[in-house]
């Protein structure tokens, strides 16, 4: 057997050279990509406030019937400066009141039935709301209607069409107090589940805010909100 030159041997060196570094680079990018499994633990954090309403949107339907047009009107007109001058009466200014468009009906030209029987040809009916930021005012003022009952005046319509609605429009002022709140509530959970499974918290790998929601707090007080936030953290345990 002939011995290899210096040029083969040389060349060899070489070639076991680059298959060591390949199969470094190989084995270095294997475990690079071995991860160990990271433990989590998510938990959910609940703030809740109670809110008083700071908007009053307060509806009346006016009703007039009659078997002339002009006395129809007229007597409609009545009914309207009274409404409005009870709310004056009782505080509100013209920015706050807006009267609409009266609904007038032909109950003879609908043609249902015998016409001749009917007591009034004519039926109205307007409606008077209030807007307004005084919410104890509208309170207080829904308990005087019995006033303009005893003035003759007619409220008509269901008490969907009747009934008062309450807001709350500043829940960017308590926002982030709520969210302090709701995360500090996820992270005494997350805590307590550490503690139990003898490992540490680490640092938070997702959060969610959530949705605010904003209810009433029961159907007979509708001027006091709830609000409620949820906040979704997940965390890393370690140990």
């Amino acid at each position: 057997m002939k011995n290899s030159s210096p040029a083969s041997a040389v060349i060899l060196g070489a070639f076991i050279c680059i298959g060591l570094t390949v199969a470094s680079y190989l084995l270095a990018d294997g475990l690079s990509k071995i991860r160990i499994p990271v433990r989590t633990v998510t938990v959910k954090g609940l703030a809740e406030r109670e809110v008083k309403a700071n908007r009053a949107i307060w509806p009346m339907t006016i009703v007039r019937t009659s078997n002339k047009l002009s006395g129809l009107y007229s007597g409609m007109g009545k009914d309207l400066l009274q409404v409005t001058a009870f709310l004056k009466a009782n505080g509100f200014n013209d920015e706050e009141i807006t009267v609409s468009a009266p609904t007038i009906v032909d109950k003879q030209a609908q043609g249902y039935g015998d016409t001749s029987k009917l007591k009034f040809r004519y039926y109205a009916r307007n409606s008077v709301t209030v807007f307004s930021k005084k919410v104890n005012l509208v309170l207080e003022t829904m308990k005087k209607l019995v006033e303009l009952g005893k003035a003759g005046i007619v409220f008509g319509g269901d008490q969907y069409e009747n009934r008062a609605e309450f807001v709350y429009t500043d829940l960017n002022a308590i926002k982030p107090e709520m969210i302090q709140e709701a995360i500090a509530n996820a992270s005494k959970v997350a805590e307590k589940f550490a503690r139990h499974t003898q490992s540490h918290l680490g640092r938070i790998r997702r959060a969610n805010q959530g949705l605010f929601s904003i209810t009433n707090r029961d159907r007979n007080t509708t001027w006091i909100k709830k609000v409620r936030v949820v906040t979704t953290i997940t965390y890393e345990l370690t140990g």
